[in-house]
């Protein structure tokens, strides 16, 4: 069992770069912290579930956009292109990816 303080792992800067948290063959657990601006852009990958801690941001899937806020959770299936972008303030969300 691990306990991660998301709020002690959470870090800004000039360029994105996801944080990971934890990683093992059946899935990732990248933490992403955003300045107004930066953006993953949309992608392909496995299933995944995105939960936003806090900010404002756009998740894009499949082409649609979609607001999203603290506590909101997207899933995304396999194969479903998926992409975030941080939207006028700092965007704090986290994302399990399932292979």
């Amino acid at each position: 069992m691990d306990i991660i303080d998301v709020n002690e792992k959470t870090g800004f800067a000039g360029e994105f770069m996801p944080r990971i948290l934890k990683v093992k063959p059946e899935y990732k657990v990248p933490l992403i912290c955003m300045e107004p601006g930066q953006e993953i852009k949309p992608h392909q990958s496995g299933a995944g579930v995105f939960y936003f801690v806090s900010g404002r941001g756009v998740m894009t899937v499949e082409g649609r956009e979609f607001e999203v806020g603290p506590g909101k959770m997207v899933f995304v299936e396999k194969g479903e292109s998926r992409g975030v972008r941080a939207a006028g303030e700092r965007l704090v969300a986290f994302a399990v990816h399932i292979n």
